[in-house]
């Protein structure tokens, strides 16, 4: 099909103002709070203050008596009514062989409570301010147990036991690779880097909070939440309720204030609130304050490692081992294990030609929230891993990190490629991209920005990472529906979901390529079961699979409608062609426009599904630099210079690309810098507010740069796109984190500097400056 005339204006490729933003800029967007039935009841939650210890009983008497109250439930009742825990994760074995067997998370806690938060019973209420009273009346008698919130505590001995199906606190090990094989390049090797790393522990902290809302009508249960996978909720739910079917049950979602993978999971509450509804037969709504998801909802990372690289005597790596343990929660989700356990270890041997790695992994559990999908979701944790090691190798070896990194990259030549996990790299030319970066970072001038930010009383780094991730195997197929109105629209359903990453607009851009029309004419329906179900968003799949059905889809509903043109022109279908929004008989001046075709239809519309499957995950790359600034009087540390080159494949919307690139670059810049939840030795949350979490601000950077190269497309989907969603939240942390250590050695700590540990805050560097280095992190064993 040749490319319509519009599509050059709004179609893939060009940059557009985003179809989402008008109606959130003026206010009107619609998020599950701004929606507020007749008869709304409100549930206020009561939590445990403890973060282990047996539940004695709870007295509700004094509660029901007040106000407004119109229910009050305990696990115990829930129980009874057959209410199950949330799906259990699975899929990974004890040491032993035997599997492993996770705690309950139920929707109340029964009996135990294992983490501060954790939710013992549910007031309903007539209003918000009349269920807040009454949880304060309601007698929770807790006697507590010995806690345990790091994963060094949960592996002593004698410690504290989270759960008795997982002895020694830990639920699940894993191991890749080739030990053998490792250890025997680990003797003949030249060079040897060992590095404890911590990936610590982050709060998601998109700018919505989680909300639910519940009702009967008709019948069937009716969910309105804020998520990113409406059709696993609703799935969740099913599981969890009694009586309750695909069929019974229906989740909608309307505008998602940030997800960054915390609002993929199902939480104990959403089950709670959609019981209340079935039982009151109102509706009944949660939202939370900003200190309940900091208490309850999934955080990331948390994952400590000893980590070892060996090499040649002419800077050859030749093997990579690391042991790690990353620290669950008390009540793991399915997507905390396997982020640690499987999908980061995908990635760890990243762009380079390592020959063999051994990686060991424990999963452990400890009196905390659980982790769960977190911006990148394992990648960040093994990038940063493998990048650190090869500053420091490069340190060791005196030679330039850019140069070592060459010297050990995949070549073109190479590709397909299958790394040391089994896992294939379709594409990827990883030299061409780091010429780029450096090119647009001005590698060889840095001498002279160092020397000028000397001369003012400042230190300069640089820092650098080179790297890969893999995006869209989560779930490679996805359908979309389309349907073309006679009121001039047309509209395209899918089960991906919008949450702030603009992907309305790619695939309104992608259905301009084929239907030729404006942009204003293309309406992005998501968020409801009764009209598209599949996998939804996570893993930067959202254009890597939906994009590729919505494409396919558009081009099914144009051949639809050739049919249906040819009896109305009377003609032969081969006859038929179709160009920028008409139908036309091939060598005529006949035709017919596409909506009024759709109005001469019985339904008044042209309606057609397409599916596209990707044959494999993509595997998007980019050589990211960054210079910092740090002030020796008081640590505090700038990024002053940030310079990326991304190969992400096609690029469909280039605005949204860099916004995805630089904004997932602040997060990854946060962790590096500030970002720490931190627990004490009780399990007592010490960060539940942003006036104890730090987030990055905008003065803390400047300077980004970025460029894309589309001259290498992916070659597992029709498209050609790479993932985007998460790569600059994995390439920012190790690049700020080398710069940093750079800075610090290149002040006289020479390799000492690579003790430090993220977040490292203004504190920690004026430590380090000053030779206060931390010891090495209690790692276990």
């Amino acid at each position: 099909m040749n490319a319509p005339i519009e599509a050059g204006r709004f179609g893939s490729g060009h940059a557009v103002r985003r179809i989402e933003d008008p109606a959130l800029v003026q206010g009107q967007g619609r998020y599950t709070d701004d929606v507020v039935p007749a008869g709304q009841l409100f549930v206020r939650f009561v939590r445990s203050n403890v973060a282990h210890g047996r539940i004695v009983g709870i007295d509700v008497a004094e509660a029901l008596t007040l106000p407004g109250v119109v229910a009050i439930y305990t696990g115990a009742d829930l129980e009874a009514a057959g209410v199950k825990p949330l799906a259990p994760a699975g899929g990974f074995k004890r040491a032993d062989g035997t599997p492993m067997n996770p705690p309950p998370k139920r929707a109340l806690a029964l009996g135990t409570v294992r983490y501060v938060g954790e939710t013992v019973a549910a007031v309903v209420a007539e209003t918000r301010e009349a269920a807040r009273a009454a949880a304060d009346a309601v007698f929770v008698d807790i006697d507590p147990l010995p806690a345990v919130a790091d994963t060094a505590s949960a592996l002593a001995t004698g410690a504290p036991q989270v759960w008795e199906g997982a002895p020694g606190n830990v639920l699940a090990e894993a191991r890749h690779g080739d030990a053998a094989a490792t250890d025997a390049a680990f003797a003949a090797a030249a060079h040897r880097i060992t590095l404890p790393i911590v990936n610590q522990r982050l709060a998601p902290s998109p700018i919505e909070p989680r909300a639910v809302l519940a009702w009967v009508e008709g019948g069937r249960l009716t969910v309105r939440l804020s998520s990113q996978m409406p059709t696993g909720a609703r799935g969740g739910l099913v599981h969890c309720l009694p009586g309750q079917t695909v069929d019974s049950v229906r989740v909608l979602v309307g505008d998602v204030g940030g997800g960054f993978g915390m609002k993929t999971a199902l939480y104990p509450e959403d089950v709670v609130v959609a019981y209340a509804a079935l039982q009151l037969q109102r509706p009944v709504k949660w939202q939370a304050e900003r200190v309940e998801d900091f208490l309850t909802a999934v955080h990331g990372r948390d994952l400590a490692s000893r980590a070892e690289l060996v090499l040649d005597a002419q800077g050859r790596v030749l093997a990579l081992r690391v042991r790690s343990w990353a620290n669950v929660g008390a009540t793991p989700t399915g997507a905390g294990v396997a982020i640690q356990l499987l999908v980061g270890p995908w990635v760890s041997t990243s762009i380079y030609a390592i020959p063999t790695l051994s990686l060991h992994i424990s999963a452990v559990l400890t009196h905390t929230a659980a982790t769960g999908a977190y911006r990148g979701a394992g990648r960040p944790e093994a990038i940063y891993t493998v990048e650190r090691l090869m500053d420091a190798a490069a340190r060791e070896l005196g030679m330039d990190p850019a140069e070592l990194r060459r010297r050990n990259m995949i070549r073109p030549g190479q590709m397909p490629y299958t790394n040391p996990m089994g896992q294939t790299y379709d594409s990827g030319r990883f030299e061409q991209i780091l010429d780029q970066g450096l090119a647009l970072a001005d590698w060889p001038g840095f001498a002279a920005r160092r020397a000028a930010s000397e001369a003012r009383g400042l230190l300069r780094g640089r820092g650098i990472a080179a790297f890969l991730e893999w995006t869209g195997g989560n779930a490679l197929e996805e359908k979309v529906s389309v349907r073309v109105t006679a009121d001039g629209f047309i509209e395209l359903t899918s089960a991906t979901m919008a949450m702030g990453q603009g992907i309305a607009t790619s695939y309104a851009q992608l259905a301009v390529d084929v239907f030729g029309v404006e942009l204003s004419r293309i309406r992005i329906l998501q968020g409801d079961t009764d009209r598209a179900n599949g996998f939804g968003s996570a893993g930067s799949r959202s254009l890597f699979t939906g994009g590729a059905a919505a494409f396919v889809a558009s081009q099914c509903a144009v051949e639809a409608g050739k049919p249906l043109a040819a009896e109305a022109l009377e003609a032969g279908v081969a006859d038929i062609e179709y160009a920028a929004g008409r139908y036309t008989v091939a060598g005529t001046d006949l035709g017919i426009g596409l909506f009024e075709l759709a109005q001469r239809q019985p339904g008044l519309a042209i309606v057609a599904d397409g599916s596209a499957k990707a044959d494999a995950p993509s595997w998007p790359n980019a050589c990211h630099v960054c210079e910092v600034e740090i002030d020796p009087a008081t640590g505090q540390t700038q990024v002053v210079a940030y310079a990326s080159v991304n190969d992400i494949g096609r690029i469909v919307s280039p605005q949204i690309v860099r916004g995805q690139i630089e904004g997932g670059a602040v997060q990854g810049i946060g962790q590096a810098l500030c970002e720490r939840v931190v627990y004490d030795a009780e399990g007592q949350l010490l960060s539940a507010s942003f006036m104890d979490y730090a987030l990055p601000r905008a003065d803390g950077f400047r300077g980004f740069k970025t460029a894309f190269d589309e001259s290498i497309p992916c070659l597992t989907n029709r498209l050609g796109a790479k993932g985007v969603g998460e790569l600059g939240t994995i390439g920012a942390t190790p690049a700020v984190v080398n710069a940093v250590v750079d800075a610090i050695a290149h002040a006289g700590l020479g390799r000492a500097a690579e003790a430090v540990q993220m977040p490292l805050t203004s504190e920690t560097v004026w430590r380090a400056l000053r030779g206060d280095l931390p010891s090495a992190p209690a790692l276990p064993g």
